[in-house]
């Protein structure tokens, strides 16, 4: 398992991250514990988490995830071999995160609120990079626009230098040592790295979906991401799921993410199918496995620091670690390229 440097902070993450949100509700405990124990056998030193876990959000399993990945720190030990990663949610109307049913904002009083509760739940005293989920102003969310910009709207969005302080007086407590995004766009980026020339803490990764059917990253922050050290930790690296193929033509197999939940609407979109189809098939040319050859993709991407995989059996994840053996070299690459031509970012 090689390593990479996360931005520009001299900790050094394994290129496969292990993804928990499963931990809570389509893993057991015992489960979630057999999944940490196989990715640290397989190199991985790299844990993500998020106060908002497990997924679907909902009141009763809110913090589930990090308490699963706490009981197995206090049973397994080790925690300063281990790099974890936490999220404190944006801005959302969901009634259960604060007190008293506040609207979470990023404002100082929240995020200190936040931190605390991820804190006690994964029993450590510090989490080494710690994200806001998405921003507190308004942008287009997971997809639910696909490119199209809908205009700024007026907003009250709590101002980014406040919440960079108190995450920056944060670090100086060494309750989080370093500070990074998700769900952000190119603007936001570059006003976080433009306030760290202020005091402010300088962000060290975006955490967005990027996979072969969403490569919208590549857009405007790859390069950002690479003249600014602000690598991306990629999520959904596998499209949901979508990418193994088993939802073509609407199927819906019995205890999969979207059959048990219907949350998969971002990768429903025309094209999709065609465009899982057409890798499939180079797949099958190459004598790869397609989840492999996805993830291999993502992993080779120059402006990725970490793919953020996950599994919600140790027989997948086991085929999951075996992408790091798969090679995408120059010929492979343009016939990959050829496909995005023809089928591009069917499901941003």
């Amino acid at each position: 398992m090689k390593q990479r440097e996360l931005g520009r902070t001299g900790l050094m993450v394994s290129e496969i991250c292990l993804g928990t949100m499963t931990f809570g509700q389509q893993n057991t405990e015992a489960e979630g514990h057999a999944q940490l124990d196989m990715a640290v056998e397989h190199g991985i030193n790299f844990i993500d988490t998020a106060e908002l876990y497990s997924i679907p959000p909902r009141a009763e399993t809110a913090g589930s995830t990090e308490k699963i990945i706490g009981s197995w720190l206090k049973a397994r030990g080790g925690r300063e071999k281990l790099l974890i990663a936490s999220k404190v949610v944006g801005r959302t109307a969901m009634p259960w995160f604060r007190p008293d049913g506040e609207e979470a904002r990023l404002t100082p009083r929240q995020i200190r609120y936040a931190v605390e509760g991820s804190l006690r739940r994964l029993g450590t005293d510090y989490i080494d990079l710690y994200q806001l989920h998405w921003p507190d102003r308004q942008v287009n969310l997971f997809g639910s626009n696909g490119t199209t910009f809908q205009g700024v709207p007026k907003d009250d969005a709590v101002p980014l230098e406040e919440t960079l302080g108190v995450l920056g007086d944060l670090v100086t407590e060494g309750k989080i040592r370093h500070v990074g995004l998700s769900n952000e766009t190119a603007w936001g980026v570059m006003q976080c790295v433009a306030a760290s020339k202020n005091g402010l803490p300088r962000v060290a990764s975006i955490q967005n979906a990027y996979n072969l059917i969403n490569r919208t990253f590549e857009i405007g922050l790859a390069e950002i991401a690479l003249r600014e050290k602000v690598g991306l930790l990629a999520y959904s690296p596998l499209a949901q799921g979508y990418l193994t193929g088993k939802y073509l033509d609407g199927a819906r197999p019995p205890g999969a993410r979207t059959t048990l939940f219907d949350r998969g609407q971002r990768y429903q979109k025309p094209g999709v199918d065609e465009a899982i189809r057409a890798y499939h098939a180079l797949a099958r040319e190459e004598g790869l496995d397609p989840v492999q050859l996805a993830l291999a993709f993502v992993t080779s991407r120059s402006f990725v620091t970490s793919n953020i995989i996950g599994a919600t059996s140790v027989e997948q994840l086991r085929v999951i670690l075996g992408s790091v053996d798969v090679v995408i070299t120059p010929e492979l690459e343009k016939k990959i390229n050829a496909i995005h031509q023809v089928h591009s970012n069917p499901a941003p």
